[in-house]
């Protein structure tokens, strides 16, 4: 049932709108009204609106101070009508989207930009910036959206909406809520270890349901979350997908846990003519365009959890991002080595590497790539295999477009939430750039759009507060000593899990699309038709999308895949 709720002004003129087809609850006091969409905890606590008010009434009506003791996965709206005063804030990671616009002398909130778009009362036009964006990260980061009259809430944040006094015009500011504060001291090792398997049980147990199930790849992270709900059911239900492709099927791994800790495991082995099937229905699903292709294993995981009877799945979400376990961790690690180097002897060694025929020779030539890298400041670095940084962007859009759009957007934003992170260590710094990016704008939507396209409800327990703020108590250099990729939780779980999971390489529910599409002929078509339709729109120039299909034919059919799945996902959107 959609839900719209106004709330009014001391002089009876509209402010707001909430508009959300999701479980909510409303309160109506005296000095406020309360608004909420998810599931909130006060002191660990599952609490209601009104519960909410209490607490913001008796503490002196501080937002940040409220905050503070908020854990869950909601977005909340408190209109304080006494200093007429309207916040708008989510959860520290934005597991639950909230997108707001002001028109007609009103704030309008959903969780739904489709909603908005229906909605007659508003005008919403394409963001130019916000496909170049796309194109850029794959998805659309906060706080743009695909409209130019539309922002989304960035986790962790506040907007406050104030009322001018000369007219019926709002001003807006933000309050960021949630930084959290990276603890460099020395841990106790073993104390620690057993801490955090406690923190995550407790997490596990604390979004868990009946009719729960979880996500299993058999990877540390989903292996981690599967094992916890097993010890609080009997049997635990558990799913994964799997391919009929050399380097893409995990199943062995997720059996493995499975039988570790006696799940009741389902698995389904996704064909191409399944995705076919369904293609277009999840590219359309979406709020705004979204380019990560394993959304579509997600989706057929959840409805394949569905028609078991499952209603909630726990996702093993985040671990990786929490205790450093991505290979560029490491990778950028060693990059910094080169810029504590002297900068006399810098220029020397680029000189030899870089631009000589020495540097040139096969045996020496990774040493010029390295240098020409770790040449590059971070977080800049980390986009040095970006499709657009590869191929150049004059190369790749047509030049009306670009003549409309801020090429250094994405970078900067970037740039400024790498800045944004309480620690001056580099571990620490990526990790909380991936809360904010391939967390909070990636991963999370697709793993929630997904759920909720297959209509079951998604928890993340290792994103759960608690669980992250126990992750700022552990050093970056315990996390990950050396080049050892999430050490501290490696070495938590050793007991716990299964040896051979502890030691397997890092893999998820990733899709053969670019392998597929060389083999099916059904989505074959469906591709070519639609990258036919993309030229048209002349955003990009027609011999990119040759040359990507030439090279996907010819050179890396996984690699280009990707950009053939971001481009066509893109126009299947905008033909809605």
């Amino acid at each position: 049932m959609e839900y719209n709720s106004t709330i009014l002004t001391p002089s009876a003129a509209t402010i707001a709108k909430i508009i959300t087809n999701r479980p909510h609850s409303l309160y109506q006091g005296e000095f406020c009204t309360i608004v909420l969409c998810g599931d909130i905890f006060l002191h660990e606590k599952m609490v209601s609106p009104e519960e909410i008010n209490h607490f913001y009434i008796t503490n002196q009506k501080c937002i940040k101070t409220l905050y503070q003791q908020l854990s869950g996965q909601f977005w909340l709206v408190v209109f304080d009508n006494v200093n007429n005063k309207l916040y708008l804030v989510n959860d520290h990671f934005g597991m639950q989207p909230c997108f707001y616009t002001q028109q007609n002398n009103a704030i309008t909130i959903s969780d739904s930009l489709k909603k908005l778009k229906s909605n007659s009362e508003l005008s919403l036009t394409i963001s130019e910036q916000a496909l170049f964006n796309y194109m850029y990260f794959h998805c659309i980061p906060s706080p743009n959206t695909i409209f130019e009259q539309v922002s989304k809430l960035e986790p962790g944040k506040a907007v406050i909406f104030e009322q001018q006094k000369t007219d019926s015009t709002f001003t807006a500011t933000e309050q960021l809520l949630y930084c959290p504060s990276f603890n460099q001291k020395k841990a106790q090792a073993a104390g620690s270890h057993q801490a955090c398997l406690d923190v995550i049980e407790k997490a596990v147990t604390k979004h868990a349901s009946s009719d729960c199930g979880a996500f299993l790849s058999g990877g540390l992270d989903s292996s981690s979350v599967a094992g916890m709900l097993a010890r609080s059911q009997s049997p635990a239900k558990t799913f994964s997908i799997g391919f009929d492709i050399e380097g893409y099927d995990e199943t062995p791994y997720a059996q493995l846990t499975a039988k570790h800790f006696g799940t009741q495991h389902e698995v389904l082995f996704l064909q191409p003519e399944q995705a076919a099937e369904e293609f277009v229905k999840v590219a359309q699903y979406f709020d705004e365009p979204f380019g990560n292709s394993s959304a579509m294993a997600t989706y057929f995981c959840a409805k394949f959890a569905k028609s078991h009877g499952v209603s909630r799945l726990l996702a093993g979400d985040g671990g990786d991002e929490l205790f450093a376990g991505n290979d560029r961790y490491a990778k950028q690690k060693q990059f910094e080595f080169y810029q504590q180097i002297p900068s006399a002897l810098r220029g020397v060694t680029k000189g030899i590497f870089c631009h000589t025929p020495i540097g040139k020779l096969p045996l020496l030539s990774k040493g010029a790539s390295y240098i020409n890298q770790a040449e590059v400041p971070l977080p800049d670095r980390l986009e040095s295999y970006n499709f657009l940084n590869r191929l150049g962007v004059n190369n790749m859009f047509s030049q009306d477009f670009l003549n409309t759009v801020d090429t250094q957007q994405p970078i900067m934003q970037q740039r400024q939430r790498f800045q944004d992170c309480s620690s001056e260590h580099i571990v620490d710094q990526m990790l909380y750039l991936d809360w904010k990016f391939t967390l909070a704008d990636n991963d999370l939507v697709k793993v929630g759009r997904m759920c909720d396209m297959a209509g079951v409800d998604v928890r993340y327990p290792l994103l759960d507060k608690s669980v992250v703020d126990f992750s700022c108590t552990i050093p970056a250099e315990i996390k990950l000593p050396g080049s050892k990729l999430r050490d501290f939780y490696k070495e938590s779980c050793r007991g716990f899990l299964a040896d051979d999971t502890l030691t397997k390489s890092k893999h998820g529910f990733g899709l053969p699309f670019g392998m597929w599409m060389k083999e099916n002929q059904v989505l074959k078509e469906l591709v070519m038709d639609n990258l036919l339709a993309f030229k048209k729109r002349k955003i990009v120039k027609d011999s990119l999308v040759d040359s990507v299909l030439d090279a996907h034919q010819s050179v890396h059919a996984s690699y280009y895949g990707e950009l053939i799945w971001i481009m066509v996902v893109l126009e299947l959107w905008l033909q809605q």
